[in-house]
């Protein structure tokens, strides 16, 4: 999320400009964790989301987040 923050710093846009998110966690248990996260950076009304577990990430990664800006 803070290279979420940082992208949306560069743009000089705000998370009002993140119109939709995928995040693919490795394991679902994190889901909570995810949620908890995702509303420190993120305010209502939240973007559309959709979330999934995946069997891996590049890199180990447990977490990747696509993002749709709208300018």
């Amino acid at each position: 999320m803070s290279n979420l923050q940082t992208l949306l710093d560069d743009l000089e846009l705000n998370s009002s400009n993140v119109l939709r998110t995928t995040i693919y966690l490795t394991d679902y248990k994190d889901f909570d964790t995810i949620n908890a996260i995702y509303a420190e950076h993120l305010s209502e009304p939240f973007p559309v989301r959709t979330t999934v577990q995946v069997a891996a990430l590049p890199l180990g990664a447990k977490v990747q987040i696509d993002t749709v800006i709208g300018l």
